[in-house]
């Protein structure tokens, strides 16, 4: 599955330039143009990289990187702060509110391009990888491949792409509309109850004998991964 990038920025010309060029470079990409619907949306959708404009309506980007790099849910997302400030001061003081990088516009899309490649090889260097280990579980992304001690597990295309999309962050809580966001796709209309439908599928798969359960189930939260 292609990373998430998740574009806070109001002008339509930057995010319309900005999406067409990650979307070539094979990223999913989402954005939002106030500050208040980008945290919301942030939160919701769990990105695995945001490009922040410094100037956003109702909520600066400034404000958005504080309040996620305090949280411990969201705090290891990298975040690229996109501005027409150029002065080290304020370079200075995005990193302070937690930046990962700063990037003066206009900006070469190249240069913007090997940044993002550079901080998702350092935030999920397993993001990348053809073949991803966890315990015992092991995915295959090229040969869409699943094994668990070794032993070759059969599984349906949609429960490949939850193992998939969990296994990049083990142990993090996913609510149901998280998981229909990422892995179905948004503006899909699937019922929350067909998560659990194939959540239970996956269960079944993995849990082969002799092995302890993978998938935890939180109460009134979600699910993880975890061993």
């Amino acid at each position: 599955m292609s990373a998430h990038v998740f574009i806070a920025e109001d002008e339509a010309s930057i995010v319309s330039l900005l999406k067409y060029n990650l979307e070539k470079e094979g990223y999913k990409v989402s954005h939002s143009e106030n500050g208040e619907d980008a945290l919301k949306q942030i939160k919701l959708k769990q990105p695995d990289l945001i490009l922040m404009d410094w100037m956003l309506p109702e909520l600066s980007g400034v404000e958005i990187c504080k309040n996620l790099k305090k949280d411990n849910k969201f705090n290891d997302i990298p975040v690229i702060m996109l501005t027409a400030k150029g002065e080290e001061e304020d370079k200075l003081k995005a990193f302070d509110t937690g930046a990962d990088d700063y990037v003066t516009k206009p900006f070469s899309q190249k240069e913007l391009n090997a940044r993002i490649k550079s901080l998702l090889r350092r935030s999920k260097p397993q993001s990348s990888s053809d073949i991803v280990e966890f315990t015992d579980l092991k995915i295959d992304r090229i040969t869409k491949r699943v094994y668990r001690k070794d032993k070759e597990i059969t599984l349906g295309p949609t429960e490949f792409k939850l193992l998939d999309f969990f296994i990049k962050n083990p142990k993090r809580v996913y609510s149901r509309e998280q998981l229909l966001n990422n892995v179905w796709g948004e503006n899909i209309y699937v019922e929350f109850r067909t998560v659990d439908v194939h959540i239970r599928r996956l269960r079944q798969a993995i849990n082969i004998q002799n092995t302890k359960p993978l998938i935890r189930t939180v109460r009134s939260a979600g699910y993880s991964l975890e061993s």
